[in-house]
């Protein structure tokens, strides 16, 4: 066994309180222990003491396999390789980084940070390979999570460690989105905006002075239109009776499912549309007619260049974007959290409390 040496703060424990994915399934499959090793850091990680962890789509996907195409669940990860049991979850970190490995220097001890949820792959760090927090390694669901040191980044803000764990999974998938397709001072369409994403998605089209429309339920409507939106349709609109045909530069689309063609109904000739999510079910029906003959551009968005998250420092740092919070709760009750999560009632984040 090689050894490794570590600088490190005093009062580390050698257990920790962690939920464990144990295979794929419903929340039975959760299990909260008391009893797991603190991780000790490799040469080039730091230990963090996380402080929150936000709850995402992506956790519950990968948990119920959502993401494979088989019915075996051999492509479960974001990497579309075999989920590894058990599996600590968790793709949102806000914490302290409590130790370092020997390549580190010791003073980043002490430093408050949040971590990339898509990091690059040390194996083949070629893009647009990645592996993800929570799942190719092991993320925060937990009091402690080791990172690779270049992954982590230290930020000076005055926010909450709830409101700052809500970000990291959210903000750099809206801030993917938007960076991809270019998005400026144009008309853009978002749906699923009263969650993580898409609520993020309209703050940042905000900074990048677009005209936005957005889609949510009726109830969430308010809501929205004060995060941001100018203006707001509801999900069960019909958007080419609503809105018109050829209206839109930019679509962000983060639903799919049956209603899917409108969506390349509404948007302009020579429009870019950019997905990450399907909550409304991943097979949509595509006339390719359309496609060709309005010069469509589509953006498939998961890999994240590091200047998305170094964007998103900025933007907290310099108070351009603002935390959604809806409910916290502590990391033993993420049964309760993940079936808040999945009811669709709040606007912005859960986060949970190690």
């Amino acid at each position: 066994m090689m050894a490794v040496k570590i600088y490190l703060m005093k009062n580390i424990p050698k257990t920790m309180h962690a939920v464990l994915l144990t295979g794929h399934g419903g929340l039975e499959k959760l299990e909260y222990k008391t009893d797991i090793s603190v991780p000790v850091p490799k040469d080039d990680e730091v230990l963090i003491k996380v402080s929150a962890a936000g709850v995402n789509n992506t956790d519950i996907n990968t948990r119920t396999g959502w993401y494979s195409k088989s019915t075996n669940n051999d492509g479960s990860s974001w990497s579309g390789t075999p989920l590894k049991f058990p599996r600590i979850q968790g793709i949102d970190v806000c914490g302290t980084i409590v130790s370092v490995g020997f390549k580190i220097n010791s003073s980043r001890i002490g430093e408050r940070v949040i971590a990339r949820p898509m990091q690059t792959d040390p194996k083949n760090p070629a893009k647009p390979n990645m592996i993800t927090l929570g799942s190719e390694i092991d993320g925060s669901f937990a009091q402690y999570v080791a990172i690779r040191s270049s992954e982590t980044f230290a930020i000076n803000c005055k926010w909450t460690d709830a409101e700052l764990g809500s970000i990291p999974c959210s903000y750099s998938t809206a801030e993917g989105l938007l960076h991809r397709v270019k998005l400026g001072a144009e008309k853009i369409f978002i749906n699923g905006a009263s969650g993580g994403v898409g609520s993020a998605a309209i703050q940042l089209a905000k900074i990048r002075k677009a005209h936005i429309t957005a889609q949510c339920s009726l109830s969430k409507i308010n809501e929205i239109k004060k995060i941001g939106a100018n203006e707001v349709v509801s999900r069960e609109s019909d958007l080419v009776k609503e809105l018109g045909k050829n209206k839109y530069d930019v679509v962000i689309d983060l639903v799919a499912g049956d209603k899917w063609s409108q969506l390349c109904d509404i948007l302009k000739p020579g429009g870019r549309y950019a997905t990450s999510g399907a909550i409304a079910g991943p097979i949509v029906n595509l006339d390719v007619r359309t496609l060709y003959l309005k010069d469509l551009t589509f953006y498939g968005c998961t890999y994240q260049p590091i200047e998305i998250f170094q964007n998103l420092i900025k933007y907290i740092e310099t108070g351009k974007i603002k935390p959604l919070v809806a409910k916290t709760y502590p990391l033993n009750e993420i049964k309760k959290a993940q079936e808040d999560f999945l009811l669709k009632k709040h606007v912005g984040k859960l986060v949970l409390f190690p």
